[in-house]
């Protein structure tokens, strides 16, 4: 098939798949203006040093030791989101109001572009409580590491604070419009190809030519009462039908 005749098909839907897409970014902008909570993102970031005994001084920087650390990190992000060190949150800080499990799905752990900096993350429907849960993550984290690990090596490198003011980081309407817009068009599209190729009827010249393989001369026009009405006066024919530099028709 052709690039010209994928076009036909998608202009002969062309206002179904408009409508689709206004259909859809409408409603994915209402819903997400009016419908969905906004989220607020608050960080704490904790700084690994290098693997050492806490009463050693290394005199200068080891380029092994800062690579081990930063594998290191890998296995404390691991640990960081495990339900053990979630009960312990909420056991240590109660007034955050929050069960273990649902700290699991605020929290998300990242390291910053493979340095030795860990940011932990907490969104909620409040900056204030999403700072204060990251704050609290991040300092018994801290407190938790010598323990698990039999190594000091985790420092509170900044706290979130819940006094500042920040925007919601969610929902984006314009991104969820933006993606929604995409994929309308698509579905759309695609709705367009199936129709057309469930439809096995003839409608068009172009279609004629497409399946007889034969180019059109010309074409009659669907004749009514009405137009012998109208035309009863005149004794000549109008050129206006079909391809008109091929046929002429005369009374």
């Amino acid at each position: 098939m052709e690039l010209k005749q994928y076009w036909i098909i998608v202009k002969r839907r062309l206002l179904m798949i408009a409508l689709i897409i206004s259909v859809s970014c409408l409603t994915i902008g209402i819903y997400s203006s009016y419908f969905i909570k906004p989220q607020y993102e608050a960080s704490a970031k904790l700084i690994v040093n290098q693997y050492k005994d806490s009463s050693s001084l290394i005199p200068s920087i080891d380029v092994g030791s800062i690579n081990s650390t930063i594998g290191l990190i890998k296995t404390y992000k691991e640990i960081l989101r495990t339900p053990r060190m979630m009960k312990r949150v909420v056991k240590q800080y109660p007034d955050l109001g929050v069960t273990y499990g649902e700290l699991i799905g605020k929290v998300s752990v990242s390291s910053v572009n493979e340095t030795q900096v860990m940011s932990i993350s907490v969104r909620d429907d409040s900056y204030e409580q999403a700072a204060k849960i990251a704050n609290a993550i991040a300092i018994v984290f801290q407190k938790s590491v010598p323990e698990l690990m039999k190594v000091d090596n985790v420092s509170v490198l900044d706290q979130a604070d819940p006094h500042e003011q920040h925007g919601p980081v969610a929902p984006n309407p314009k991104m969820n419009i933006a993606v929604t817009f995409m994929m309308a068009l698509m579905v759309g599209v695609g709705i367009s190809f199936l129709l057309d190729y469930l439809d096995d009827t003839v409608k068009t010249e172009e279609d004629i030519e497409a399946l007889l393989e034969v180019p059109v001369l010309t074409s009659i026009p669907k004749f009514e009462e009405r137009d012998a009405t109208e035309h009863s006066g005149n004794a000549t024919l109008k050129t206006n039908a079909g391809r008109e530099q091929n046929v002429s028709f005369d009374s």
